[in-house]
């Protein structure tokens, strides 16, 4: 563990986050994968509309709704599951608690639509997903409350659309935007855990054409489950264990990118030494073979938080006892200082991605 108090702030002339991003040129499409988020803020800001009951309404980097029920927030999510076909539906379960938990809730209920590509869907596609999402469920506690299911034309492959609705006491509220200046920037297991979950199982034949040991195919298909894409317990357990300021669960364009999103939620600059950042050997590995950078790739699995400094090797002890690894990667900064990273010592631009590096596998 490094104590807070001897990271270093290497200067920087780096722009605050904002200016960070490169606004996409008009009339160009899209690459696979998020709307870019200067173009998701300018629609927000266009078009959302405050709402009395509305706690935390729709912006960039925050996890899910948060809506006033009284004495309890009801907190809401929805998200699809792309990328992933095999054991889709255990992923869109999974990914949409983790956005619930890191706002500090507890998963409660979980609504699915099903879009099954016409000329293949069978009873046993249907089952084998409804199935995935039973276990899923059960496995947190939660239940299935709803949904819909549909044969749909021109899909190559299942989707799953997930939404899954939690509850907590105002009080106990986590929010992305809530990073404050001087705080140290915890990250719980290893990345991409989820990335390499998903080359494993969807290159599995290619890659043992290619020499790789079966044994090690095997694992990285296993991360599914272990260290596993759920970071319910551990952003719960956090949250209860210490004054966490902010949480957030990396997906889409991999740790560096929700880190990005934290900082543009709070309002705040970061500065992180990307050699801290834990890449267990098979993942490594696995996006080295089809040049990703795992810094890039979908992250479920991982959280990111943050806390008063003075706090964090205190929450580091008290999660590892419960077998929940964290490293100490970095520290907020005021807005003014931008987004600082680090890479053997030195000082290095931010890294982009305007794509998730998964996305090249499909």
């Amino acid at each position: 563990m490094v104590s807070p108090s001897s990271f270093q702030h290497p200067t920087s002339n780096l722009q605050p986050p904002r200016s960070n991003l490169q606004l996409p040129i008009p009339g160009d499409p899209f690459p696979t994968g998020k709307l870019p988020l200067p173009v998701l803020e300018e629609l927000l800001g266009r078009y959302a509309r405050p709402n009395e009951r509305l706690i935390v309404g729709p912006q960039a980097g925050e996890d899910a709704a948060v809506i006033d029920f009284g004495d309890r927030y009801l907190v809401a999510k929805t998200d699809p599951i792309t990328f992933a076909t095999d054991e889709i539906g255990w992923y869109a379960v999974h990914v949409n608690a983790n956005d619930v938990a890191v706002m500090g809730a507890c998963p409660r209920w979980f609504l699915a639509t099903l879009l099954l590509p016409e000329g293949q869907a069978t009873k046993a596609m249907a089952e084998t997903i409804v199935a995935q999402i039973d276990a899923a469920c059960r496995s947190l506690g939660v239940a299935l409350a709803g949904g819909h299911t549909e044969i749909t034309y021109g899909l190559d492959r299942p989707l799953v659309i997930g939404t899954m609705l939690g509850e907590v006491a105002p009080e106990r509220l986590v929010t992305t935007g809530g990073a404050q200046a001087g705080d140290a920037i915890l990250l719980v297991k290893p990345v991409p855990i989820e990335g390499t979950a998903i080359i494993a199982r969807e290159r599995a034949a290619d890659l043992a054409a290619r020499g790789y040991d079966r044994a090690l195919i095997a694992r990285a298909q296993n991360f599914l489950h272990d260290p596993g894409i759920s970071v319910v317990r551990a952003a719960l357990r956090a949250a209860e264990l210490a004054p966490v300021h902010a949480m957030h669960d990396p997906t889409e364009g991999g740790v560096v990118t929700g880190l990005l999103e934290l900082a543009r939620a709070a309002g705040t600059g970061l500065w992180v030494d990307l050699d801290r950042i834990p890449v267990p050997p098979e993942a490594a590995a696995l996006c080295g073979e089809y040049g990703l950078d795992p810094l890039g790739t979908i992250a479920s699995g991982a959280l990111l938080l943050t806390l008063p400094a003075a706090e964090a090797e205190g929450l580091q002890a008290a999660l590892a006892a419960e077998g929940l690894p964290s490293t100490i990667i970095g520290r907020v900064l005021e807005a003014s200082a931008g987004l600082q990273a680090q890479r053997d010592g030195h000082p290095i631009p931010w890294p982009a991605f305007a794509a998730d590096e998964i996305a090249r596998l499909f």
